[in-house]
């Protein structure tokens, strides 16, 4: 099985918070405070690894990484 490609070259990725989380899972709402995010809107920079982009994986809906 061939390995996987990813960045870990210490990048930055950033995310965008464009949806509500209203109405949605306790669990998701805890997903996006623990990045920090507390407003509609807000963008905030975090370290791009695996753990940081499986963790917005877990909330698409509500999450958008920006380029």
């Amino acid at each position: 099985m061939a390995k996987k490609t990813e960045n870990t070259s210490g990048g930055q990725i950033t995310i965008q918070y464009y949806r509500s989380s209203i109405g949605y899972a306790k669990k998701q709402k805890e997903i996006v405070k623990s990045l920090g995010i507390t407003k509609l809107n807000q963008t905030v920079t975090r370290p791009d690894s695996p753990a940081t982009r499986g963790i917005v994986a877990k909330v698409p809906h509500l999450l958008r990484i920006v380029d």
